[in-house]
């Protein structure tokens, strides 16, 4: 580990996650690959270095650590709230820089006050650059997963639209395309003649079962790629998205929302006026986003320091509220990203819901600004 991140920053690291109350916690270089290709997003689902285990079991090395801190403790069935912190290698395919990198972060799970845990998030990582790199300053950009789905809802999408449109969040050439076909559907390629008929059918069962038998006498791997199931699943929304059309409107109303970027002390008002004008509610979503700019004002963060981009996502799918990125400065590399991912212990298996927030350093970045401040 020191010849990637110096002993220096290695230890102020130590020290700050003794300060912020997390447990730093060791975690398995080999993962099972499936939970990442089923819920890390499609930009590091293709980035997966894939491996197999001696009993034949697709594995990865680790792109990323919140699935497995969050697997490892559905496994060591630990109470919550607990807050865990990791400090180690990741590796991905074509990455600038090199594909294998460390990364640290802290997972806050189990704290049932949401805004309180996410202001305390975005406090966790600003602590940590305020202690590893002193005195620079850094853009802050925060967007809000649940009040894009929000709106998505209140102008009355079904959901076939809302689920396209929420995994475009956060890429802009995606969302584009999906607001483009949302206004006026470009023609679906023709689908060969038994599968076009399952699909008008809208037997997902029979569908999935001729997409498997067909990838197996291709001889195609589903751990590589979609499953047939998840083929299926999205050549049905495809069917049924193409039926729909969103008045100009609303259209204009959805665009209108994603075009707000504010300091986030003006963000509460802001989407407050955008729903008033725009006839629309967005209930309990702008409730908690209210109590989070207050919890950040609690911790000490400068909401006139922050940044709300209405249009700004992170490309992983797990992600269900806040969700944050710090960069040295404006338009420059992302040095910590992070949110608010409530749904993704339950999909990874834990019993009853347990609500996580997070963030991850990407430490090569901040050595090489320290390097550069010599």
């Amino acid at each position: 580990m020191g010849d990637r991140a110096s002993r220096a920053l290695v230890a102020e690291i130590r020290e700050l996650f003794d300060l912020r109350g997390a447990e730093l916690v060791e975690i398995a270089v080999l993962q099972p690959a499936d939970p990442f290709l089923d819920m890390a997003g499609e930009d590091l689902r293709r980035r997966i270095f894939l491996t197999e285990s001696e009993t034949g079991e697709t594995m990865c090395l680790r792109p990323e650590f919140t699935i497995p801190v969050c697997l490892d403790h559905i496994r060591s069935k630990a109470g919550t709230p607990r807050r865990y912190a990791y400090l180690g290698e990741v590796f991905r395919q074509r990455r600038e820089g090199g594909s294998e990198f460390l990364q640290a972060g802290i997972e806050d799970l189990g704290d049932p006050d949401i805004a309180e845990a996410d202001a305390r998030s975005l406090a966790d990582a600003q602590a940590l650059l305020e202690r590893t790199l002193p005195g620079r300053s850094f853009a802050v950009t925060l967007g809000d997963q649940a009040i894009f789905e929000a709106v998505l809802a209140a102008l009355g999408l079904p959901r076939g639209w809302r689920m396209r449109l929420a995994r475009a969040f956060g890429s802009a050439s995606m969302l584009d395309a999906a607001l483009a076909d949302l206004a006026s559907p470009s023609p679906q390629a023709a689908l060969p003649g038994p599968v076009a008929d399952l699909v008008a059918a809208g037997d997902i069962d029979a569908l999935v079962s001729h997409i498997d038998s067909g990838m197996r006498a291709a001889g195609l791997s589903a751990s590589a790629g979609r499953t047939p199931a998840e083929i299926a699943r999205r050549l049905h929304e495809r069917a049924e998205l193409r039926s729909v059309r969103l008045s100009p409107a609303a259209l204009g109303s959805l665009k209108s929302f994603l075009s707000i970027d504010v300091r986030l002390d003006a963000a509460a008002s802001a989407l407050a006026g955008f729903a008033a004008k725009a006839g629309l509610s967005l209930g309990s979503a702008l409730q908690t986003f209210s109590a989070r700019v207050a919890a950040a004002e609690r911790q000490g963060l400068s909401g006139s320091a922050i940044r709300y981009d209405a249009a700004f996502g992170r490309p992983l799918d797990y992600y269900t509220g806040l969700v944050f990125e710090i960069a040295e400065a404006a338009g420059g590399r992302p040095i910590i990203g992070g949110g608010r991912y409530d749904r993704l212990l339950t999909l990874l298996g834990a019993r009853s819901p347990i609500p996580g927030v997070g963030f991850s350093v990407w430490l090569d970045r901040v050595e090489a600004l320290r390097g550069a401040g010599r």
